[in-house]
């Protein structure tokens, strides 16, 4: 009797091991300023949202204006709002910048990297 509950529960504990290796794959997504604004920042919000599948994944940009993601094959869409005070000089300026990128295909076999062209609008700001 002991043998026999001993190799029963032997061979449930074995049998309900379960390992699924999910495949990942490093997405690169770079935010393009338009010409005669600003240079990338750190910290802008960039957000990921997967096409189909109702994922949304947030990360904010490096000093170069670059966002790494790592994420699962599919189709994804970036989106990014921001707003910048240029308080350098004499006269102070707020740029809003705004871009989104869709049918990012991401897959083991490609470069995995996408561009956001921003649209940008800038107004003085009177102190």
């Amino acid at each position: 009797m002991t043998l026999w509950l001993w190799l029963s529960i032997t061979t449930l504990l074995l049998s309900c091991s379960y390992k699924e290796d999910v495949e990942t794959c490093l997405l690169t997504v770079t935010l393009v300023y338009p010409e005669n604004t600003v240079a990338p920042y750190q910290g802008v919000r960039v957000e990921l949202r997967s096409i189909g599948r109702n994922m949304i994944f947030v990360d904010s940009t490096n000093t170069q204006g670059v966002v790494r993601y790592r994420v699962t094959p599919g189709i994804y869409e970036a989106s990014t709002t921001s707003q910048f005070v240029d308080s350098a000089g004499t006269t102070w300026w707020r740029y809003n910048f705004n871009g989104v990128r869709s049918m990012i295909v991401v897959s083991p076999d490609s470069l995995n990297e996408a561009s956001i062209e921003l649209k940008a609008s800038k107004k003085k700001i009177v102190h």
